[in-house]
């Protein structure tokens, strides 16, 4: 499926032009150097990559406006999309976020074999991936997706988007191992980061989980805790949920995602 025609889907939204102004000169940098330095309150983990610096803060997202008089399928609440054919379209939306969005001719995104498949074809660009039709204020969210090219990409859980004022939670991994858990509002802001030995490196397949229950945000890979961190700032009650796919400073990244949970937990 041509990125072009998967555009046609998404519903209209008006440009938050008090973010507009935010430029980027860059992404964030590749993973830093392994440290044997564990996670305060986890047990010690040995060669757990160190944290990077979060990105800087880009421009307010955009998407372009779905055409009209196309039927949309009920929407499901809790349930498994496996992205097995195009029919996942209509009840998506994609935008594009950092300083590479702008240069967005060589994006693609087709559905391929079990799963569907997103090349991002341009360096420092961050691709959010949405369910349109409900919006959650408790919610589990598991995503398995493996890696197709460099080892040098993040991988990212969303929930409680709130697009009208770009606001919501991210846990995001690195491929080397360091992830971090985001508020997005006016710009990232980090609540919390560390390291793990939990993630397949390379061209490997990935289960990421992402719990948001009250104001308590718990995070996994492949099946393994990281941490549970509790928001006492900015308070995100509700949203759509979904992922991200982000490159750095390499080419090729090509992540296929393969299935993605959204359940009551």
């Amino acid at each position: 499926m041509k990125p072009q025609r998967h555009i046609l889907f998404f519903s209209s939204i008006l440009l938050l032009a008090s973010l507009a102004c935010a430029t980027l000169s860059g992404g964030s940098p590749p993973p830093a150097a392994e440290t044997d330095a564990p996670s305060e309150g986890n047990p010690p983990a040995t060669n757990v990559p160190a944290p990077t610096q979060p990105p800087t803060n880009p421009p307010a997202p955009t998407r372009t406006p779905a055409p009209t008089n196309i039927p949309v399928p009920v929407a499901q609440e809790f349930f498994t999309e496996e992205f097995e054919d195009d029919t996942y379209a209509d009840q998506w939306y994609y935008f594009p976020f950092g300083p590479g969005s702008e240069d967005d001719k060589n994006l693609k995104i087709f559905q391929e074999g079990d799963g569907l498949t997103i090349d991002l074809g341009a360096l420092d660009f961050y691709l959010y991936y949405l369910y349109e039709p409900k919006t959650y204020s408790d919610v589990k969210l598991t995503m398995v997706a493996e890696n197709l090219g460099r080892n040098n990409n993040n991988v990212s859980l969303v929930c409680r988007l709130d697009y009208d004022n770009a606001r919501w939670y991210e846990f995001s991994v690195e491929s080397g191992g360091v992830w971090y858990l985001y508020a997005y509002d006016d710009g990232y802001h980090t609540l919390d980061n560390g390291g793990t030995t939990a993630l397949k490196q390379g061209k490997e397949t990935n289960e990421y989980g992402m719990t948001c229950e009250g104001s308590v945000i718990t995070m996994y890979i492949n099946g393994s805790e990281l941490r549970s961190y509790t928001d006492r700032t900015y308070n995100l009650a509700s949203g759509q949920v979904g992922f991200n796919i982000s490159s750095l400073n390499v080419l090729p990244i090509i992540v296929n995602i393969k299935s993605f949970d959204i359940a009551n937990p």
